[in-house]
């Protein structure tokens, strides 16, 4: 009698959705340089995850002179990173137009996805309306269930961040230098990690890696 052949599964998407503020600002005391070391530091890390049940999906969104997808979301393994370039305004409503369409979009995210992660990145306030748009991004049936971080850049008003994470045990982290970015990625990067290496990723409890450990 013959053995039964089983199919591997195949591993579900787990989306990793990048907000990043790319307006001029961004391009003093080596912000954007640092925030770009950042993301291609946390692609290859994730590259290098076993991808045998979850594999990490990544999408880029900027916002400087226009609100824009810089990186379609693309398994991780297909990822090739291109340094962002800061210049422009806050255009920061029109980019969460943008994550509420794409994260809701069920051809560029399969019904089979884990619950995704959104991070949000910036250094000032929004210059375009951002209430409506993040109020309709919080309220998608996606983005609702995210796990969410963000962080502030110098001292800014971080009403917008803190409104964005929309959960009162978070916290939005603050960097005072361009190299406390990094730090924020391998923070974010140990929580996406830890999602990977579970048997229940969309378990939240699973990540908690300690902020202090990282500032």
């Amino acid at each position: 009698m013959a053995l039964k052949e089983y199919a591997i599964p195949e591993a579900r998407p787990l989306p990793v959705i990048l907000l990043l503020d790319v307006s001029g600002s961004m391009g003093v005391d080596g912000k954007i340089g640092s925030l770009n070391t950042a993301v291609k530091e946390m692609i290859e890390t994730f590259k290098e995850q076993d991808d045998s049940q979850a594999e990490v999906h990544v999408g880029i969104i900027t916002f400087g002179n226009s609100a824009q997808i810089h990186q379609e979301i693309i398994p991780v393994s297909e990822a090739s990173w291109n340094d962002m370039q800061a210049n422009g305004s806050t255009p920061m409503g029109a980019s969460f137009d943008i994550a509420r369409e794409l994260i809701e979009d069920r051809e560029k995210i399969s019904g089979r996805a884990y619950r995704p992660t959104m991070v949000l990145i910036s250094d000032g306030q929004p210059t375009d309306d951002w209430e409506n748009p993040l109020s309709s991004l919080l309220n998608s049936e996606r983005a609702s269930k995210a796990f969410r971080f963000a962080m502030g850049i110098g001292t800014i008003d971080d009403v917008v961040l803190t409104r964005f994470l929309d959960d009162p045990e978070n916290r939005v982290f603050n960097a005072d230098e361009a190299d406390q970015i990094k730090k924020f990625f391998r923070f974010v990067t140990m929580s996406v990690t830890s999602r990977v290496q579970s048997k229940s990723p969309d378990e939240p409890e699973i990540v908690k890696p300690d902020p202090d450990d990282f500032f």
